[in-house]
Protein backbone atom coordinates (compact mmCIF):
# COMPACT_ATOMS: atom_id res chain seq x y z
CA UNK A 1 0.00 0.00 0.00
CA UNK A 2 1.57 3.61 -1.33
CA UNK A 3 1.16 6.02 1.80
CA UNK A 4 2.78 8.77 -0.12
CA UNK A 5 2.14 10.45 -3.44
CA UNK A 6 5.18 10.79 -4.76
CA UNK A 7 3.51 12.74 -8.01
CA UNK A 8 2.06 15.22 -5.85
CA UNK A 9 4.89 15.35 -3.39
CA UNK A 10 7.16 16.38 -6.46
CA UNK A 11 4.58 18.82 -7.67
CA UNK A 12 4.08 20.61 -4.13
CA UNK A 13 7.94 20.65 -4.69
CA UNK A 14 8.25 21.69 -8.21
CA UNK A 15 5.47 24.66 -7.11
CA UNK A 16 7.25 26.07 -4.14
CA UNK A 17 10.71 25.39 -6.17
CA UNK A 18 9.22 28.15 -8.77
CA UNK A 19 7.58 30.52 -6.65
CA UNK A 20 10.65 30.75 -4.24
CA UNK A 21 13.03 31.40 -6.80
CA UNK A 22 11.05 33.72 -8.79
CA UNK A 23 11.09 35.63 -5.51
CA UNK A 24 14.12 35.99 -4.93
CA UNK A 25 14.83 36.62 -8.10
CA UNK A 26 12.88 39.98 -7.75
CA UNK A 27 14.97 40.55 -4.51
CA UNK A 28 18.04 40.16 -5.92
CA UNK A 29 17.40 42.46 -9.11
CA UNK A 30 15.52 45.43 -6.68
CA UNK A 31 18.89 44.94 -4.68
CA UNK A 32 20.95 45.39 -7.90
CA UNK A 33 18.82 48.76 -8.22
CA UNK A 34 21.18 50.19 -5.65
CA UNK A 35 24.51 52.08 -6.62
CA UNK A 36 27.54 50.05 -7.06
CA UNK A 37 29.51 49.56 -3.85
CA UNK A 38 33.05 47.32 -3.89
CA UNK A 39 33.19 45.22 -0.75
CA UNK A 40 35.23 42.16 -2.07
CA UNK A 41 38.68 43.28 -0.09
CA UNK A 42 39.82 42.11 2.97
CA UNK A 43 38.12 38.51 1.87
CA UNK A 44 39.54 37.05 5.02
CA UNK A 45 38.26 39.46 8.11
CA UNK A 46 34.83 39.45 6.13
CA UNK A 47 34.42 35.56 6.37
CA UNK A 48 35.64 35.84 9.74
CA UNK A 49 32.90 38.59 10.40
CA UNK A 50 30.31 36.12 9.19
CA UNK A 51 30.82 33.15 11.24
CA UNK A 52 31.40 35.30 14.09
CA UNK A 53 28.10 37.31 13.88
CA UNK A 54 25.63 35.19 11.48
CA UNK A 55 26.31 31.62 12.18
CA UNK A 56 27.93 32.43 16.00
CA UNK A 57 25.67 34.70 16.83
CA UNK A 58 28.02 36.43 18.51
CA UNK A 59 26.05 40.08 19.24
CA UNK A 60 22.91 38.57 20.09
CA UNK A 61 25.05 37.44 23.49
CA UNK A 62 25.21 41.02 24.40
CA UNK A 63 21.70 39.93 26.38
CA UNK A 64 22.89 36.72 27.40
CA UNK A 65 19.61 35.07 28.14
CA UNK A 66 17.58 36.34 24.81
CA UNK A 67 20.73 35.02 23.03
CA UNK A 68 20.93 32.18 24.52
CA UNK A 69 17.12 31.31 23.36
CA UNK A 70 17.19 33.11 20.23
CA UNK A 71 20.38 30.60 19.77
CA UNK A 72 18.43 27.51 20.29
CA UNK A 73 15.33 28.44 18.15
CA UNK A 74 17.97 29.66 15.30
CA UNK A 75 20.15 26.43 15.94
CA UNK A 76 17.62 24.24 17.03
CA UNK A 77 14.99 24.78 13.74
CA UNK A 78 18.09 24.31 11.40
CA UNK A 79 19.07 21.00 12.91
CA UNK A 80 15.33 19.99 13.36
CA UNK A 81 14.97 20.86 9.45
CA UNK A 82 18.35 18.10 8.66
CA UNK A 83 15.30 14.94 8.74
CA UNK A 84 13.24 17.53 6.19
CA UNK A 85 16.11 15.60 4.14
CA UNK A 86 14.72 11.99 4.83
CA UNK A 87 11.48 13.36 4.44
CA UNK A 88 12.24 15.02 0.74
CA UNK A 89 13.44 11.45 0.04
CA UNK A 90 10.47 9.76 1.41
CA UNK A 91 8.21 12.15 -0.37
CA UNK A 92 10.12 11.52 -3.74
CA UNK A 93 10.54 7.80 -3.78
CA UNK A 94 7.45 6.54 -1.74
CA UNK A 95 9.39 5.09 0.81
CA UNK A 96 8.80 5.52 4.70
CA UNK A 97 12.19 6.39 6.85
CA UNK A 98 14.21 5.49 4.00
CA UNK A 99 17.46 5.92 6.10
CA UNK A 100 16.39 3.22 9.04
CA UNK A 101 17.34 0.77 6.50
CA UNK A 102 20.80 1.48 6.30
CA UNK A 103 21.53 3.54 9.51
CA UNK A 104 22.11 0.88 12.72
CA UNK A 105 18.91 1.10 14.55
CA UNK A 106 20.75 2.39 17.66
CA UNK A 107 21.43 5.56 15.84
CA UNK A 108 18.69 5.92 13.96
CA UNK A 109 16.80 6.27 17.13
CA UNK A 110 18.99 8.61 18.44
CA UNK A 111 19.31 10.76 15.69
CA UNK A 112 15.50 10.96 15.69
CA UNK A 113 15.44 11.84 19.63
CA UNK A 114 18.10 14.42 19.48
CA UNK A 115 15.87 16.44 16.68
CA UNK A 116 12.45 15.48 18.78
CA UNK A 117 15.13 17.11 21.79
CA UNK A 118 15.27 20.34 19.51
CA UNK A 119 11.84 20.24 18.40
CA UNK A 120 10.57 20.82 22.00
CA UNK A 121 13.62 23.36 22.66
CA UNK A 122 12.37 25.23 20.09
CA UNK A 123 8.49 24.96 20.49
CA UNK A 124 8.91 25.82 24.52
CA UNK A 125 11.37 29.06 23.49
CA UNK A 126 8.69 29.85 20.90
CA UNK A 127 6.13 29.98 23.44
CA UNK A 128 8.33 32.46 25.37
CA UNK A 129 8.76 34.80 23.12
CA UNK A 130 5.24 35.22 22.16
CA UNK A 131 4.64 36.05 25.73
CA UNK A 132 7.16 38.62 25.90
CA UNK A 133 5.17 40.08 22.28
CA UNK A 134 1.70 39.80 23.77
CA UNK A 135 1.58 39.71 27.41
CA UNK A 136 4.76 40.97 28.81
CA UNK A 137 4.99 43.40 25.83
CA UNK A 138 8.42 44.52 25.77
CA UNK A 139 8.87 48.44 24.86
CA UNK A 140 10.47 47.88 21.70
CA UNK A 141 7.76 45.61 20.30
CA UNK A 142 5.31 48.13 20.76
CA UNK A 143 6.59 50.98 18.71
CA UNK A 144 4.72 53.00 16.00
CA UNK A 145 6.51 51.41 13.33
CA UNK A 146 5.61 47.89 14.78
CA UNK A 147 2.17 47.35 14.01
CA UNK A 148 -0.77 45.85 11.13
CA UNK A 149 1.51 43.53 9.57
CA UNK A 150 5.05 43.99 11.17
CA UNK A 151 3.34 42.88 14.24
CA UNK A 152 0.84 39.70 12.98
CA UNK A 153 4.52 38.81 10.94
CA UNK A 154 6.18 38.37 13.97
CA UNK A 155 3.64 36.67 15.62
CA UNK A 156 2.76 34.40 13.00
CA UNK A 157 5.96 32.80 12.14
CA UNK A 158 6.10 31.96 16.11
CA UNK A 159 2.94 30.35 15.75
CA UNK A 160 3.97 28.93 12.39
CA UNK A 161 6.73 26.89 14.75
CA UNK A 162 4.91 25.59 17.34
CA UNK A 163 2.71 24.11 14.64
CA UNK A 164 5.73 22.76 12.82
CA UNK A 165 7.21 21.18 15.64
CA UNK A 166 4.09 20.03 16.90
CA UNK A 167 3.63 18.22 13.69
CA UNK A 168 7.15 16.27 14.15
CA UNK A 169 6.07 14.76 17.44
CA UNK A 170 2.53 13.86 16.55
CA UNK A 171 4.15 12.21 13.65
CA UNK A 172 6.35 10.34 15.39
CA UNK A 173 4.64 9.38 18.04
CA UNK A 174 1.65 7.64 15.97
CA UNK A 175 4.39 6.01 13.39
CA UNK A 176 5.50 4.35 16.62
CA UNK A 177 2.16 2.76 17.86
CA UNK A 178 1.73 1.54 14.19
CA UNK A 179 5.06 0.27 14.83
CA UNK A 180 4.29 -1.48 17.46
CA UNK A 181 1.09 -2.85 15.50
CA UNK A 182 3.24 -4.49 12.84
CA UNK A 183 1.43 -1.97 10.36
CA UNK A 184 2.90 -2.81 6.84
CA UNK A 185 5.05 0.23 5.78
CA UNK A 186 6.17 1.49 9.29
CA UNK A 187 9.87 0.02 9.97
CA UNK A 188 10.09 -1.03 12.96
CA UNK A 189 13.18 1.29 14.69
CA UNK A 190 11.33 1.90 17.99
CA UNK A 191 9.74 4.94 20.49
CA UNK A 192 11.46 8.13 20.54
CA UNK A 193 12.73 10.16 23.58
CA UNK A 194 9.89 12.96 23.75
CA UNK A 195 6.92 11.51 21.41
CA UNK A 196 6.99 8.76 23.07
CA UNK A 197 4.52 10.84 25.95
CA UNK A 198 2.51 11.42 23.52
CA UNK A 199 1.73 8.09 22.78
CA UNK A 200 -1.27 6.99 25.04
CA UNK A 201 -3.24 9.88 23.19
CA UNK A 202 -3.36 7.81 20.19
CA UNK A 203 -3.03 4.28 21.91
CA UNK A 204 -6.52 4.04 22.16
CA UNK A 205 -7.76 4.19 18.45
CA UNK A 206 -8.58 0.85 17.65
CA UNK A 207 -8.68 1.89 13.81
CA UNK A 208 -4.77 1.26 12.13
CA UNK A 209 -6.07 3.32 9.10
CA UNK A 210 -7.67 6.56 11.40
CA UNK A 211 -4.17 5.99 12.80
CA UNK A 212 -2.64 6.43 9.09
CA UNK A 213 -4.69 8.90 8.21
CA UNK A 214 -3.29 11.20 11.50
CA UNK A 215 0.24 10.30 10.84
CA UNK A 216 -0.22 11.05 7.03
CA UNK A 217 -1.82 14.40 7.99
CA UNK A 218 0.68 15.40 10.25
CA UNK A 219 3.54 13.92 7.63
CA UNK A 220 2.33 16.44 4.88
CA UNK A 221 2.04 18.71 7.67
CA UNK A 222 5.29 19.18 8.53
CA UNK A 223 6.46 18.98 5.10
CA UNK A 224 4.40 21.31 3.37
CA UNK A 225 4.78 23.52 6.37
CA UNK A 226 8.20 23.78 5.57
CA UNK A 227 7.86 24.56 1.93
CA UNK A 228 5.64 27.24 2.91
CA UNK A 229 8.02 28.80 5.23
CA UNK A 230 10.73 28.46 2.72
CA UNK A 231 8.28 30.82 0.48
CA UNK A 232 6.41 32.64 3.17
CA UNK A 233 10.27 33.86 4.70
CA UNK A 234 10.94 35.95 1.68
CA UNK A 235 8.34 37.96 2.24
CA UNK A 236 8.49 38.65 5.94
CA UNK A 237 11.04 40.17 7.97
CA UNK A 238 12.79 36.12 8.85
CA UNK A 239 14.46 36.97 5.48
CA UNK A 240 17.28 37.44 7.66
CA UNK A 241 17.81 33.25 8.72
CA UNK A 242 19.05 33.47 4.94
CA UNK A 243 20.40 36.94 4.44
CA UNK A 244 22.29 37.46 7.36
CA UNK A 245 25.33 35.58 5.93
CA UNK A 246 25.97 37.35 3.13
CA UNK A 247 24.87 40.69 4.77
CA UNK A 248 27.69 40.35 7.53
CA UNK A 249 30.46 39.08 4.90
CA UNK A 250 29.78 42.63 3.28
CA UNK A 251 29.77 44.66 6.30
CA UNK A 252 31.31 47.75 6.37
CA UNK A 253 34.62 47.16 8.01
CA UNK A 254 35.82 51.06 8.18
CA UNK A 255 35.84 52.51 11.92
CA UNK A 256 31.99 53.35 13.54
CA UNK A 257 32.18 57.12 12.34
CA UNK A 258 34.39 57.57 9.35
CA UNK A 259 32.49 58.97 6.03
CA UNK A 260 33.34 58.44 2.68
CA UNK A 261 33.52 61.77 1.18
CA UNK A 262 31.78 62.28 -1.78
CA UNK A 263 33.57 61.60 -5.08
CA UNK A 264 31.98 64.69 -6.81
CA UNK A 265 32.71 67.29 -4.64
CA UNK A 266 36.16 66.05 -3.71
CA UNK A 267 36.96 66.46 -7.56
CA UNK A 268 35.75 69.85 -7.77
CA UNK A 269 37.27 70.90 -4.95
CA UNK A 270 40.69 69.37 -5.80
CA UNK A 271 39.98 71.26 -9.40
CA UNK A 272 39.79 74.41 -7.62
CA UNK A 273 42.94 73.57 -5.43
CA UNK A 274 45.16 72.56 -8.54
CA UNK A 275 45.58 69.31 -7.88
CA UNK A 276 44.03 67.59 -10.64
CA UNK A 277 43.84 69.20 -14.33
CA UNK A 278 40.13 69.48 -16.14
CA UNK A 279 40.87 67.04 -18.59
CA UNK A 280 37.59 68.76 -20.66
CA UNK A 281 35.34 65.47 -19.47
CA UNK A 282 31.66 67.15 -18.50
CA UNK A 283 30.56 66.16 -14.83
CA UNK A 284 29.01 62.92 -14.59
CA UNK A 285 25.10 64.37 -14.19
CA UNK A 286 23.83 62.63 -10.57
CA UNK A 287 22.06 63.52 -7.31
CA UNK A 288 23.88 64.44 -4.24
CA UNK A 289 22.57 62.59 -1.36
CA UNK A 290 19.91 60.35 -1.68
CA UNK A 291 16.29 61.10 -2.61
CA UNK A 292 15.08 57.89 -4.07
CA UNK A 293 15.74 54.11 -2.98
CA UNK A 294 17.75 53.97 -5.86
CA UNK A 295 20.45 56.59 -4.59
CA UNK A 296 21.68 54.27 -2.38
CA UNK A 297 23.79 51.54 -2.87
CA UNK A 298 23.25 48.01 -3.35
CA UNK A 299 24.55 47.16 0.55
CA UNK A 300 22.23 49.63 1.65
CA UNK A 301 19.14 47.88 -0.16
CA UNK A 302 20.82 44.79 1.27
CA UNK A 303 20.56 45.60 4.67
CA UNK A 304 16.81 46.76 4.69
CA UNK A 305 15.86 43.16 3.18
CA UNK A 306 18.12 41.86 6.31
CA UNK A 307 16.66 43.74 8.97
CA UNK A 308 15.04 41.69 11.64
CA UNK A 309 12.98 44.33 12.71
CA UNK A 310 14.27 43.45 16.58
CA UNK A 311 13.93 46.98 17.30
CA UNK A 312 18.27 47.02 19.35
CA UNK A 313 19.03 49.57 17.06
CA UNK A 314 16.09 52.27 18.24
CA UNK A 315 16.11 50.98 21.82
CA UNK A 316 19.85 51.97 21.75
CA UNK A 317 19.01 56.17 19.55
CA UNK A 318 19.36 58.18 21.91
CA UNK A 319 17.12 60.73 19.42
CA UNK A 320 14.78 57.57 19.91
CA UNK A 321 14.95 57.27 23.90
CA UNK A 322 14.55 60.94 24.62
CA UNK A 323 11.21 61.07 22.29
CA UNK A 324 12.37 62.03 19.10
CA UNK A 325 10.74 60.65 15.85
CA UNK A 326 13.47 59.33 14.36
CA UNK A 327 14.09 54.85 15.06
CA UNK A 328 16.70 53.17 12.61
CA UNK A 329 14.20 50.25 12.74
CA UNK A 330 11.71 52.79 10.91
CA UNK A 331 14.22 54.08 8.25
CA UNK A 332 15.18 49.94 7.46
CA UNK A 333 11.37 49.03 6.76
CA UNK A 334 10.37 51.64 5.10
CA UNK A 335 13.71 51.15 2.79
CA UNK A 336 12.43 47.74 2.28
CA UNK A 337 9.23 48.83 1.86
CA UNK A 338 10.05 51.88 -1.10
CA UNK A 339 12.11 49.45 -2.87
CA UNK A 340 10.03 46.75 -3.20
CA UNK A 341 7.27 49.00 -4.37
CA UNK A 342 9.56 50.31 -7.14
CA UNK A 343 10.07 46.12 -7.89
CA UNK A 344 6.38 45.44 -7.84
CA UNK A 345 5.92 48.09 -10.76
CA UNK A 346 9.30 46.57 -12.87
CA UNK A 347 7.30 42.83 -12.62
CA UNK A 348 4.42 44.20 -13.57
CA UNK A 349 5.92 44.86 -16.89
CA UNK A 350 6.38 48.92 -16.63
CA UNK A 351 10.00 51.08 -16.20
CA UNK A 352 12.22 52.49 -13.85
CA UNK A 353 10.65 55.71 -14.75
CA UNK A 354 7.21 55.00 -14.40
CA UNK A 355 8.46 53.54 -10.54
CA UNK A 356 10.07 56.93 -10.02
CA UNK A 357 7.63 59.17 -11.36
CA UNK A 358 4.54 57.35 -9.07
CA UNK A 359 4.79 60.86 -6.69
CA UNK A 360 6.36 59.03 -4.03
CA UNK A 361 9.55 58.70 -2.97
CA UNK A 362 12.17 57.60 -0.05
CA UNK A 363 12.72 60.82 1.35
CA UNK A 364 9.05 62.29 1.53
CA UNK A 365 6.08 62.24 4.42
CA UNK A 366 4.70 58.73 3.24
CA UNK A 367 7.84 57.21 4.31
CA UNK A 368 11.22 59.05 5.66
CA UNK A 369 10.42 62.54 6.52
CA UNK A 370 12.72 65.55 7.22
CA UNK A 371 11.94 65.31 10.86
CA UNK A 372 13.00 61.72 11.67
CA UNK A 373 16.68 62.67 9.54
CA UNK A 374 17.35 65.41 11.14
CA UNK A 375 16.73 64.28 14.96
CA UNK A 376 19.86 62.01 14.19
CA UNK A 377 23.34 62.73 16.31
CA UNK A 378 25.38 60.36 14.33
CA UNK A 379 26.74 58.33 17.32
CA UNK A 380 26.59 55.07 15.38
CA UNK A 381 24.60 53.17 18.60
CA UNK A 382 22.06 51.51 15.57
CA UNK A 383 24.96 50.48 13.95
CA UNK A 384 26.80 48.71 17.17
CA UNK A 385 23.37 47.49 18.56
CA UNK A 386 22.32 45.32 15.02
CA UNK A 387 22.75 42.00 15.84
CA UNK A 388 23.26 41.54 11.59
CA UNK A 389 26.10 44.49 11.55
CA UNK A 390 22.90 46.56 9.66
CA UNK A 391 23.91 49.71 9.02
CA UNK A 392 20.78 52.29 9.75
CA UNK A 393 22.88 55.66 9.75
CA UNK A 394 24.36 55.42 6.00
CA UNK A 395 21.00 55.94 4.89
CA UNK A 396 20.34 58.50 6.78
CA UNK A 397 23.47 60.69 6.19
CA UNK A 398 22.94 60.29 2.59
CA UNK A 399 19.42 61.86 2.67
CA UNK A 400 20.72 64.29 4.81
CA UNK A 401 23.72 65.13 2.21
CA UNK A 402 20.45 65.19 0.16
CA UNK A 403 19.05 67.78 2.22
CA UNK A 404 22.25 69.99 2.68
CA UNK A 405 23.21 70.04 -1.41
CA UNK A 406 20.54 69.91 -3.13
CA UNK A 407 17.44 71.54 -1.39
CA UNK A 408 19.84 73.79 1.01
CA UNK A 409 17.23 73.01 3.51
CA UNK A 410 19.37 72.24 6.71
CA UNK A 411 18.42 74.22 9.61
CA UNK A 412 19.71 77.82 10.06
CA UNK A 413 21.79 76.85 12.86
CA UNK A 414 23.63 74.22 11.01
CA UNK A 415 24.10 76.83 8.18
CA UNK A 416 25.58 79.22 10.52
CA UNK A 417 28.31 76.24 11.69
CA UNK A 418 29.02 74.87 8.31
CA UNK A 419 29.67 78.97 6.76
CA UNK A 420 31.78 79.03 9.71
CA UNK A 421 33.97 75.81 8.77
CA UNK A 422 34.33 76.93 5.58
CA UNK A 423 35.70 80.46 6.26
CA UNK A 424 37.31 79.79 10.00
CA UNK A 425 37.89 76.04 10.06
CA UNK A 426 36.08 75.79 13.09
CA UNK A 427 31.97 75.63 14.30
CA UNK A 428 32.80 78.87 15.80
CA UNK A 429 32.70 82.50 14.09
CA UNK A 430 36.83 83.75 14.89
CA UNK A 431 39.84 84.13 13.20
CA UNK A 432 41.43 80.79 12.27
CA UNK A 433 44.56 81.91 14.43
CA UNK A 434 42.80 81.56 17.81
CA UNK A 435 41.83 78.19 17.13
CA UNK A 436 44.09 77.20 20.19
CA UNK A 437 43.79 79.71 22.61
CA UNK A 438 41.77 77.25 24.38
CA UNK A 439 44.11 75.70 25.38
CA UNK A 440 46.23 78.64 26.83
CA UNK A 441 45.03 78.08 30.36
CA UNK A 442 45.25 74.35 30.26
CA UNK A 443 47.83 73.41 33.09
Amino acid sequence: MAYISPILFIIALATVGYLVSKRIRRISANIKLGKALSRTDRQGERLKTMLLIALGQGKMFHKPLVGVLHFVIYAGFLLVNIEVLEIMIDGITGQHRIFSSFLPAVFYNFLIGFFEFLAVAVLLVCVVFLMRRNVLKVARFQKAEIKGWARLDANLILVFEIVLMTAILTMNATDSVLQARHVHHYAEVGSFWFSQFLMPLFEGIKSDTALIIIERVAWWLHILGIMGFALYVTYSKHLHIFLAFPNTYFSNLEPRGKFKNDAIVTHEVQLALGLIQDDGTPPEVMRFGAKEATDLTWKNLMDAYSCTECGRCSASCPANITGKKLSPRKIMMDTRDRIDEMGRYLESGKSLADALATGNSLYSDQYISKEEIMACTTCNACVEACPINIDPLSIIIQIRQYIAMEESATPPAWTAMLQNIETSYSPWKFAPTDRFNWANDVK
